[in-house]
């Protein structure tokens, strides 16, 4: 057996006056650190000296081996920590007293270093760990941290593991390491191609969801604009006691508003709107309608046909149904979550450019 003393020894020494090593007061005598009174032994035989004191006051688990030797198989005065290489036995033992960890040293015995957090319940180095592993992750190692991850409870690295698999499974695919999880570990397997299978489609329903806010977005717009050329005037088209002809420059207020215009004109003019035929006039219509569920102010609203279609509805027993009402809503709320999405000084310019207009 080899036996670490003077080195590492010293080396706890300098470490003393930290504010971590204060934690065990009887490793500490007159300023000066006592002499060990236990020994780590590692898988190699390798003994590292330690003092009771600091590894109880740190490790709850290693305090319940101090105090009961014999129930965790153990003789007095010697602690085993088997299954790690011994280099990382002494870099925890270093972490219990100094509560620093390298990168270097992350590097190179991070694994094994989150394990023994675990098993040892340290939780500051646990999520020293989980940090840097998470930090380290790549296509090679990604399987093998992610079972240590799901056995260690660390849910934040489990997840950045997950989200690494699903991410670039084709490329995961070929390794080791998956072949080896499929080998052996089937319920891992089925657990990440859920995983996957619901990221793909909460992806998708994201992907609708855009749409259809955009969709409800535009239809905010074209209200805007009705409202627009109905007020003001637009190019060719405007309200009956205004003179649309002095404003003979593109619109630059809505991208919508020539279009618009145009639908006004065939609304006005087309005769086959009477008789129900008409899908250009079915859609001015709608848009009649959407914009008089939307007005607040009817009596005052100078588009065509808004106070009809309210009192349409308040002597309709039925009311409005329940899908226009939706749509309606829909509208409505796309409209202000982009308003909340603009900064602050266009939010308070549009109030004060609708309000001049």
């Amino acid at each position: 057996m080899v036996l670490l003393q003077g080195n590492f020894v010293r080396e706890m020494k300098v470490k003393a006056n930290s504010p971590f090593s204060g934690a065990g007061e009887g490793a500490i005598i007159d300023g000066e650190l006592a002499e060990p009174d236990v020994q780590i032994i590692t898988s190699s035989g390798l003994r590292i000296p330690a003092h009771s004191s600091v590894l109880a006051s740190v490790s709850p688990v290693l305090g319940s081996i101090i105090e009961t030797p014999q129930k965790h198989r153990s003789s007095e005065g010697k602690i085993p920590i088997l299954g790690v290489p011994c280099d990382a036995v002494s870099v925890f033992i270093q972490f219990l007293y100094s509560s620093k960890c390298s990168e270097e040293q992350m590097d190179n015995y991070g694994i094994h270093l989150l394990a023994l957090s675990h098993v040892y319940l340290v939780p500051l180095l646990k999520q020293r760990c989980t940090r840097g592993l998470a930090e380290r992750l790549t296509i090679e190692n990604v399987v093998d941290v992610l079972q240590l991850a799901r056995l260690c409870d660390a849910p934040d690295l489990y997840l950045r593991c997950m989200k690494l698999l699903s991410n670039n499974f084709k490329a995961i695919e070929p390794t080791e390491g998956w072949k080896f999880l499929q080998s052996h570990d089937p319920l891992l397997e089925l657990q990440i191609l859920q995983f996957m299978d619901e990221a793909e489609s909460r992806k998708k329903r994201t992907r609708r969801q855009r749409q259809e806010q955009g969709l409800y977005l535009e239809l905010s717009e074209a209200m805007d604009c009705l409202e627009h050329i109905c007020t003001e005037g637009c190019t060719s088209v405007g309200p009956y006691d205004m003179d649309p002809s002095k404003n003979t420059s593109p619109c630059s207020k809505f991208s919508t508003c020539h279009g618009l215009q145009l639908l006004i004109k065939h609304f006005a003019a087309c005769k086959k709107r009477v008789n129900g035929g008409c899908l250009r006039c079915k859609r001015m219509w709608q848009l009649l309608r959407l914009h008089s569920s939307i007005c607040d102010s009817p009596d005052e609203c100078r588009v065509p046909l808004c106070r009809q279609f309210k009192l349409k509805v308040q002597q309709d027993r039925r009311g409005e149904d329940a899908r226009w009402r939706l749509l309606v809503r829909k509208v409505v709320s796309a409209k202000t979550i982009y308003c909340l999405t603009l900064p602050k000084w266009k939010r308070e310019e549009e109030p004060r450019t609708q309000k001049s207009s």
